[in-house]
């Protein structure tokens, strides 16, 4: 077992990465405050792991909680629901609510983590690839709303996160497809020598090579870790892990969030905001197919769905990162850095959509 370390200063964490880390004393019970302890999982995860979690947590007083699965459970109606069950059970401030699950499931249980008695201790045991190199670090948490992906939240940093390589054993091709997205996102915005290693080794992570999938979870935990440690509430440089995700999310939107997966909709987005850079001059169209390539070859879509233009900007105005009325936009300077910035025409925009309408 590895570990990493977000480094925030008082609030710092680590982050176990390993097969069988979920059943290290060091990484699960150590880490538990108090007696009251409550997992929340989902109906596909919680009769594959929710006994074995169990098993490392004797003499604690646990429930459960185990959501439907999918995007259409993350609302505020969900949290109610689950703090509703806590307190039922006389749950306080010393518990500690432990995530076993995909993204979803980390982003409710931080969520409802950061509000139940104004804040109680949460682990988070990510167990798709997707959840495990994003949404279980960096202490983002949130639930939808009509308008917008993830516009309710806070940033609420867990106690431990665990990152299980043994669960992904039992993910289907598109579920290692759609964390690929965000692991090649991180090359992509961050590190050019890790897009290079997973241009050779992408069809390795895909079949599961232990040790090629090690050093990718590995890779980008540490990167999203040195990003958070630099801008814990995306005031500057945090805003880049966003690369391709305005355009993804107004994708999510407009499809209903049941159409298109979380990678598959970022993908598509990266293309678009590399077609964009590219379109700027920022990087060259050999780049663009570059990015396209590899997409392709990690089992991801690089064209978006049909999205009218006007449909698809007003999803985007919806984003978190728009100010004063405008959107801002992850672009990329070459392969390996990434920016934000609000400097682009509206032209170039529409023309780098209107492909898509």
């Amino acid at each position: 077992m590895n570990t990493e370390t977000v480094n925030l200063k008082d609030r710092s964490y680590p982050i176990f990465i390993g097969k069988g880390a979920s059943q290290e004393p060091e990484a699960l019970i150590d880490r538990v405050k108090g007696s009251d302890v409550a997992i929340i999982s989902d109906e596909v995860v919680a009769p594959l792991y929710l006994n074995q979690l169990l098993e490392g947590l004797p003499e604690k007083n646990i429930i459960t909680y185990v959501l439907p699965k999918g995007e259409q459970e993350k609302k505020l109606k969900t949290v109610h629901k689950i703090i509703d069950h806590l307190l039922q059970n006389g749950f306080g401030r010393d518990a500690t609510l432990i995530s076993l699950g995909g993204g979803v499931v980390c982003d409710i249980t931080g969520f409802v983590a950061s509000v139940f008695m104004r804040g109680v201790s949460v682990i988070q045991i990510p167990t798709t690839l997707l959840a495990q190199v994003d949404a279980s670090v960096g202490g983002k948490t949130g639930v939808n709303h009509s308008l917008g992906k993830n516009l309710i939240g806070s940033f609420y940093q867990p106690s431990a996160v665990v990152c299980d390589t043994a669960f992904l054993s039992t993910l289907d091709p598109k579920e290692m497809s759609d964390g690929l997205a965000e692991i090649i996102k991180y090359g992509l915005i961050y590190d050019r020598d890790f897009f290079v290693w997973l241009q050779t080794n992408i069809s390795n992570i895909l079949e599961q090579d232990r040790a090629s999938l090690r050093h990718a979870v590995q890779r980008s935990c540490q990167i999203k870790a040195e990003i958070v440690a630099q801008d814990e509430r995306e005031q500057s440089i945090r805003a880049i892990l966003n690369f391709g995700h305005t355009f993804g999310h107004a994708i999510e939107n407009q499809t209903g969030y049941d159409q298109w997966s979380h990678g598959q909709a970022i993908a598509a987005g990266m293309v678009l905001a590399s077609k964009l850079s590219a379109k700027m001059s920022l990087i060259s169209e050999e780049d663009v197919e570059l990015i396209k390539d590899i997409l392709l070859r990690a089992g991801l879509p690089v064209e978006p769905p049909k999205i009218s233009t006007h449909d698809f900007i007003d999803a985007m105005k919806a984003d978190k990162k728009v100010k004063a009325r405008v959107i801002q936009l992850v672009l990329l300077k070459e392969i390996g850095s990434a920016f934000l910035t609000a400097d682009y025409s509206e032209e170039d925009l529409e023309e780098t959509l209107r492909g898509t309408a």
